[in-house]
């Protein structure tokens, strides 16, 4: 292979391995309180929707971008579900909610 054909096509692999980490994605976390009192954790901002199950209090969402967002804790009858707006989410930096407690 020419030298000048290798550095093209290494120069192409590193570019390519530096545009995709130049986006850093955080999570956001938190806990509910009582533990069963719910079933998932909706993250909502215009266009994004994610959600994860909440498993013995504790929810954890993933792959969250940069942003401002609402948290929806989807309640387990008989309590209610709850809203926590105003989250703000940094590039690659974990966002903790705190716990959230559920009312009947």
């Amino acid at each position: 292979m020419k030298p000048k054909l290798r550095i093209m096509l290494l120069a192409i692999v590193i570019a390519s391995l530096l545009a995709f980490n130049l986006f850093k994605n955080s999570l956001v976390k938190g806990s509910v309180t009582p533990p069963d009192s719910a079933i998932r954790a909706w993250l909502i901002s215009g266009t994004d929707t994610l959600y994860a199950s909440i498993d013995q209090g504790n929810f954890e969402l993933t792959n969250v971008k940069p942003g401002n967002y609402r948290i929806i804790i989807e309640g387990r009858p008989p309590y209610r579900n709850s809203v926590k707006d105003g989250i703000r989410v940094v590039e690659g930096q974990p966002t903790d909610v705190g716990v959230i407690e559920m009312q009947k």
